[in-house]
């Protein structure tokens, strides 16, 4: 039984999750979490004990000063709370920490323990991966859930994967076995430009996550951080021919694919969230700018980015799996192009 002190009766309160590691490529998904607690404020009320999850020389401690006195961060996971205000606030359970190295039943069960006595509606859990993804383009976001009546709903995909899977897979088929509604979002990351931070990922990631608990997300500096991301990348494919030469054909594979996207109801859906954030939408929030894929940046020559490695020469199609975001998401590898699937 846990029990939760200092912690108030949350109002219809969700619970959004990320965890550093194979989940997580150019680190998106936990940056997302960590903006949304530091944006609202968030107050930790819980940590995991690091003990029961974590090799610690697989994810080691950290020493710091406090004051001149010595102190441990042990690596864990947090959970904190933050209440959004507006015409109809609300609560969202924040749970960031690291994928843990082992006993990841009792960590899911754990979890779900503070879900179910935070009365926690819905969990939704934040991904990213690597994929064939041009970095010029808008970044590809896929909502999937294992739940039938939840995808027709909320127009989800009804997730079909099969094959290994890291700690959100796990989780989410953990909240759907114990009855809790659960989604997980996958933001794709171009895997030529792999490093961390990814603040166009962290964005997309934000702006589709406001959308599917409507609530208005104040975005601070997040958007001329994308910008300035893109710029950076855009300056260093450009002194590279052949990196150019790939991110072209990724850009043109990619329109490719997009052109079913453009029909009446397509258009017509966006136009009405163009509306909704124009308007105000539900909640107010300062800062808010949609996630914007095109190239149409004022250039800015003071980025001083890692060089993104050169695209493979021989069957670069083979180098990951498009899976449910469980290919190569920790930043060292090359995956597929993210199909609608994705757990």
């Amino acid at each position: 039984m846990i029990e939760l002190e200092g912690v108030p009766e949350l109002i219809d309160p969700v619970m959004v999750a990320a965890f550093e590691g194979w989940n997580d490529a150019g680190d998106a998904a936990s940056t997302a979490v960590a903006h949304l607690e530091r944006e609202w404020k968030g107050e930790v009320f819980a940590a995991l004990d690091a003990e029961d999850y974590y090799d610690f020389q697989v994810n080691r401690p950290t020493v710091w000063l406090d004051g001149g006195v010595r102190k441990i961060t042990w690596p864990t996971t947090r959970l904190s709370v933050v209440r959004v205000g507006g015409d109809k606030p609300r609560d969202l359970v924040l749970v960031r920490g690291i994928e843990p190295s082992m006993r990841w039943r009792s960590f899911c069960n754990e979890i779900l323990g503070f879900a179910h006595e935070l009365g926690v509606e819905m969990v939704v859990i934040l991904g990213a991966l690597l994929g064939d993804t041009p970095h010029t383009r808008p970044v590809p976001v896929s909502g999937v859930t294992s739940d039938p009546d939840l995808a027709r709903t909320m127009d989800l995909e009804e997730t079909r994967y099969e094959g290994p899977t890291g700690i959100v897979g796990i989780l989410q088929e953990a909240c759907t076995h114990a009855g809790v509604p659960a989604v997980s979002l996958w933001a794709a990351v171009p895997h030529y430009v792999s490093q961390p931070p990814n603040p166009k990922a962290t964005l997309a990631l934000l702006n589709r996550l406001e959308d599917l608990i409507d609530l208005r997300i104040p975005l601070g500096e997040l958007p001329e951080d994308a910008r300035a991301w893109q710029l950076g990348v855009d300056q260093l494919a450009a002194e590279d021919s052949e990196v150019a030469e790939y991110v072209q054909t990724l850009e043109e594979a990619r329109d490719t694919a997009d052109l079913p996207e453009a029909s009446g109801e397509a258009i017509a859906r966006e136009f009405e969230r163009y509306l909704r954030r124009r308007d105000g939408g539900p909640a107010q929030g300062p800062g808010h700018a949609t996630e914007s894929g095109d190239s149409s940046y004022l250039r800015d020559t003071s980025s001083g980015r890692t060089k993104p490695p050169k695209p493979p020469k021989a069957e670069p199609g083979k180098a990951g799996q498009a899976d449910d975001g469980e290919g190569d998401r920790d930043g060292s590898g090359d995956g597929d192009a993210p199909e609608a699937s994705e757990e």
